[in-house]
């Protein structure tokens, strides 16, 4: 699948909380799965979620 496809349906699912693996490499790449949330930078309201999850993810696997 494409990219963009499936992401839909994770983030449907999983909300905030999603997080982007990337399988293939010859390291461990984890990321929040977010966009850059122009709109919003410097208002204090940005939600960290995916990003405390992509840190317990990696902290698991370690």
């Amino acid at each position: 699948m494409y990219h963009d496809q499936i992401l839909t349906p994770i983030k449907t699912i999983m909300g905030l909380k999603a997080i982007n693996i990337t399988l293939g490499l010859p390291f461990i790449r984890i990321s929040p799965d977010h966009g850059v949330a122009k709109d919003i930078v410097g208002k204090k309201i940005a939600d960290p979620s995916s990003l405390i999850e992509s840190i317990k993810f990696f902290n698991k696997i370690k």
